[in-house]
């Protein structure tokens, strides 16, 4: 068996990257493609390795060298016309070679499992194509196969459908071909299409054909899990540097990201703190009907945002503003705050950041389960001269719960003290009778002005994407004062039409939020079955667990990404939970809670 490489683009969509090399010198976490490509097949008897070079191909036979002369027999052609041609020019020029042998077919611009080569040269069917099941990041030529795998047809870019994805296959661009197949069908193809079509086509597009008018033996392999992408831009670089970091590397590499994991579909993503069952089917249909005039039309401005938040919460509109997240309004809030602010830890750090350290007066529980109560902070904070409060409720990390009792009592106690209490209640609807435990009423809300209440929608309702927080008060001056601090368009027509028809489903919404606790409830029973973990109780859709065995945080942080896929909260950047090995985990739908909980049984094993 032999190998041809194919290795003569320009990579024009990576910039600078490739200014001086072509895309496979491109180094992936400080290793370059061909370098890592060339020692994967080196672990496979192969008679020779062909690359076919183009742009910088001088460069890239002067980088090769003779480093893998014991290993390998390398061999090379040239395309001079590397700029007028596409691939199947490149692969045309070796078709010669390509009949000689049975063939590995590998593009340069991919990185993959060390796992991928063997898995198809082992295989015993001759005719093979690597694919993976579609996923959104996936671009160019997809197939559909059969239940015995045979390749029924291949989807170029100008056939692809939306609505068929659900059917599709990615090819990997890892082909396996006989020397049967390439003589008597892929080269005879190859020569006609060429002449017919030119040379600034893929040699996909053959295989295309020939299965359009001829039964090929041609099979798919999928490659399951097996991680691997293909690098055509910088942002092809950076999540695939992601994928295939290792070790602290790789946890970086998705914290610093804040989100934006839907990029990464395998991985499960146990810092997402949101509503698994909410919105409904129903709601995202509606959405979906809507989708193109939302798209292309401009959102109304904040007076209409207060109109529908009024209407959303059941208050007064003019007591209400809209964020673009409660990110926009934490920032906006803090900003305006004076004097000295009273910080309960841990706490969701977004807060504090906002502060001057020197302003904040910090209260840290004295217990291990990181519980407090409304008489502690009053007994606390009574002679500590502040001029805010800052409350979230349940809390995060810690999942702490002051009943709606207990905040009226901190209501009344910091009116008297002359204290701003501003209570977070961003997870309220994750807790025990949470339809009597919003403080959002224009009753509590007019009887004490120094009351602030933030909510971010992106969370029990399910919806962070489409960035929604509101900010309720009665205090005019205050409410005035972030409105002009946001920009008049800070939120969009999507998120807009959500607040418009969320009325329709509110009793969708309480029937999500009572399956939540029942899964909650469950998923806490499963957790405490681990014999290394202890489970803080939370009335939030998160626990906060101490790693008391086996690992620390850290490092069961890094094993869970690593071998699992499982992306879990390691609370050591929290201030008071540095080195006290915290973990968080949100509440997610019973299958996936039951792959995490299998994932920690086998690593207590």
């Amino acid at each position: 068996m032999q190998a041809i490489i194919l290795a003569a683009g320009m990579g024009r969509r990576l910039g600078e990257l490739t200014k001086n090399n072509t895309k496979c010198m491109l180094p992936v976490n400080g290793v370059r493609l061909i370098d890592r490509l060339l020692g994967q097949l080196a672990q496979q008897q192969l008679r020779r390795v062909i690359v076919v070079v183009g742009y910088k191909g001088k460069e890239l036979r002067e980088y090769i060298g003779h480093r893998f002369d014991d290993q390998l027999k390398i061999e090379y052609a040239e395309n001079t016309v590397y700029d007028k041609t596409n691939n199947i020019y490149s692969l045309a020029l070796v078709k010669d070679r390509l009949q000689e042998d049975d063939t590995l077919l590998i593009e340069s611009d991919l990185i993959f499992s060390d796992r991928l080569i063997p898995m198809i040269v082992d295989n015993p069917y001759p005719n093979l194509a690597l694919v993976a099941k579609y996923e959104s990041w996936m671009d160019g030529t997809m197939v559909t196969i059969d239940n015995d795998r045979n390749i029924v047809s291949f989807v170029p870019k100008r056939a692809f459908r939306y609505s068929d994805t659900d059917k599709y296959y990615k090819t990997v661009n890892i082909y396996k071909f006989s020397r049967e197949f390439s003589i008597h069908k892929y080269v005879p193809f190859l020569d006609a299409y060429s002449q017919a079509m030119g040379n600034n086509e893929y040699y996909e597009q053959v295989l295309r054909v020939i299965t359009l008018i001829d039964s090929v033996d041609m099979k798919a392999l999928p490659i399951g899990s097996e991680r691997w992408y293909e690098i055509d831009d910088v942002q092809d670089l950076d999540i695939a540097e992601t994928i295939f970091a290792q070790g602290d590397e790789m946890l970086h590499r998705f914290n610093y990201r804040y989100g934006g994991h839907w990029r990464f579909p395998k991985m499960l993503d146990y810092c997402y703190l949101v509503n698994p069952y909410f919105p409904t089917p129903r709601m995202k249909d509606e959405l979906r009907a809507n989708f193109d005039k939302l798209l292309t039309e401009y959102p109304s401005g904040m007076m209409v945002m207060q109109l529908l938040a009024g209407k959303y919460f059941g208050i007064k509109r003019n007591y209400t503003v809209v964020g673009n997240g409660a990110a926009e309004l934490i920032k906006s809030l803090m900003e305006y705050a004076e004097g000295k602010i009273g910080i309960v830890y841990p706490t969701f750090e977004e807060y504090p950041h906002r502060l001057h350290q020197e302003n904040i007066v910090p209260f840290f529980p004295d217990n291990n389960d990181l519980r407090y109560t409304e008489d502690d902070l009053i007994d606390f904070f009574t002679d500590k001269h502040i001029s805010t409060l800052l409350v979230i409720n349940p809390d995060n990390p810690s999942g702490n719960f002051i009943t709606k009792q207990g905040l009226l009592t901190l209501i009344d106690w910091s009116r008297r003290q002359g204290i701003r209490l501003i209570v977070d209640e961003s997870f309220v609807d994750f807790s025990d009778d949470f339809e009597h435990n919003s403080l959002i009423h224009d009753s509590i809300l007019e009887e004490n002005p120094h009351l602030v209440v933030l909510k971010s929608i992106s969370k029990s309702y399910g919806v962070p994407g489409l960035r929604l927080g509101v900010l309720a008060s009665a205090n005019q001056p205050l409410v005035d004062a972030v409105k002009r601090d946001v920009s008049i368009w800070n939120v969009n027509s999507f998120a807009e039409f959500y607040l418009q028809i969320f009325g329709k489903y509110e009793t969708d919404y309480r029937q999500a939020c009572h399956q939540f606790i029942v899964e909650r409830q469950r998923f806490e029973s499963l957790l405490r079955s681990i014999p290394y973990l202890r489970v803080i109780p939370s009335q939030a859709n998160y626990f906060c667990i101490e790693v008391t065995d086996r690992f620390t945080a850290e490092e069961l942080t890094k094993r869970l990404l690593a071998d699992y896929e499982i992306m879990v909260k390691d609370c050591n950047s929290k201030n008071f939970l540095k080195g006290k090995n915290y973990v968080r985990v949100s509440v997610r739908n019973a299958a996936d809670n039951d792959r995490l909980i299998a994932a920690l049984k086998e690593l207590g094993q």
